[in-house]
């Protein structure tokens, strides 16, 4: 059995106000051909199906038709969990329709768990697949009168331990015959890197986990929520967007993860680039030299037109404008979206002379998290809790 790990689809989203409909259009188009080509069993969504909880048309007849096209490839078997960009009530709303297809939808936190376990069986194969989808406060944590933050932070990491553990009971009360059990969930676990275009769940570490928080029970954790490509252990893996969401994901690889089930054991865990449908790219220099690298990227032919984001040295002329730019590169074949100053090496050196320091090397991260507090016009020394939790986080961060 092959079972194929994909979400953060974020139909709908628009790059710096352009629509990204024609690469996601590409990329289902791609899917259904990879599907076909690798013979894939069973696909997991983990969240994110959506960018916004009121899709447009556009972004619905997209879902929909892929899932009709998904009939006919060899794919039998879809499980598909909300995020926390999809409304619960879209995703849900053709629940019993879908239920039909073999295409199973959990888009909020169920009230009786077991709904959120399922036997899927091919051939002389069996997984049992936990769809645990993005967990709400609301839904899993009893609200307690005059409960601070902290408190609030806690019950609520507790609740959702408590829901995957409550899962996983379920799933080994039918797994009589010692079947591979997958889950699915979407969230951020302690460990995984961000990209400019998440939305953080809660403020600082509440309803973060750690790897060793999740059932020991599960064989493989199919993740989504953040966006980068990325394995939190060899068994609890983000797949990451498929194609990009913000500048910031420039030079990332976006890929799918294949898992194969033989013998009652998964048997391997591969990953599969998915191709860049749209080129966006990052150029650096002086104007001169950005003007350069732009002709660069028009002169190669491309399905869709590149888009670029320009940052400029710092000590180019501060009278150059996006509308310059964009006069500069007049008639060539890419978009220019994004025209920015690079500061980062006068910030370097402001530090080094905020904290009397010879080197960047010399500054520990304790002080450069206080500058950045005093940048944002926090008062670190008015929260000493804030303090004690960014030693916390550097202290796992030091065990990756």
């Amino acid at each position: 059995m092959k079972i194929l790990h994909t979400s953060d689809w974020h139909l709908g989203h628009r790059l710096h106000e352009q629509s990204q409909s024609d690469e996601q259009q590409l990329f289902l188009n791609w899917l259904i051909q990879f599907v076909n080509d690798q013979l894939i069993d069973v696909l997991l969504i983990s969240g994110d199906i959506f960018d916004t909880g009121t899709p447009s048309s556009q972004s619905l007849s997209l879902y929909y038709n892929f899932l009709v096209d998904l009939r006919s490839t060899h794919c039998k078997h879809v499980v598909i969990t909300g995020g926390n960009h999809d409304a619960p009530g879209t995703l849900n709303a053709p629940k019993e329709i879908l239920k039909a297809l073999n295409i199973q939808v959990i888009g909020k936190a169920s009230e009786n768990i077991s709904d959120e376990v399922f036997e899927i069986s091919v051939d002389d194969e069996k997984v049992i697949v936990a769809a645990v989808p993005y967990l709400r406060d609301q839904d899993i944590r009893r609200a307690v009168a005059g409960e601070s933050f902290a408190e609030i932070s806690d019950r609520y990491k507790s609740a959702l331990i408590k829901h995957y553990t409550e899962v996983a009971e379920v799933c080994e009360s039918i797994n009589t015959n010692n079947d591979p059990v997958i889950a699915m969930g979407h969230l951020f676990a302690i460990g995984g890197t961000t990209t400019d275009s998440e939305q953080t769940i809660y403020v600082g570490n509440a309803g973060d986990i750690g790897a060793e928080d999740f059932p020991a029970l599960f064989d493989y954790i199919a993740l989504g929520h953040l966006h980068r490509h990325q394995k939190i252990s060899d068994k609890i893996i983000y797949s990451g967007t498929p194609y990009i969401l913000s500048f910031s994901e420039v030079n990332h690889l976006k890929k799918v993860i294949c898992i194969e089930v033989k013998n009652k054991a998964i048997s391997s865990i591969d990953n599969y680039e998915v191709p860049p449908f749209r080129q966006v790219k990052r150029v650096k220099g002086t104007l001169e030299e950005c003007i350069f690298q732009l002709k660069q990227i028009a002169s190669h032919n491309e399905q869709l037109e590149p888009w670029v984001e320009v940052v400029l040295d710092a000590d180019s002329s501060s009278s150059v404008s996006f509308t310059d730019i964009n006069q500069a590169v007049e008639g060539l074949k890419l978009k220019v979206l994004k025209v920015s100053l690079n500061r980062e090496h006068e910030r370097w050196n402001q530090l080094l002379e905020k904290t009397h320091s010879k080197d960047i090397k010399d500054i520990s991260p304790l002080e450069v998290f206080k500058l950045k507090c005093e940048e944002q016009n926090f008062d670190i020394t008015a929260h000493p809790e804030v303090e004690d939790a960014f030693h916390e986080v550097l202290q796992l961060a030091k065990k990756q």
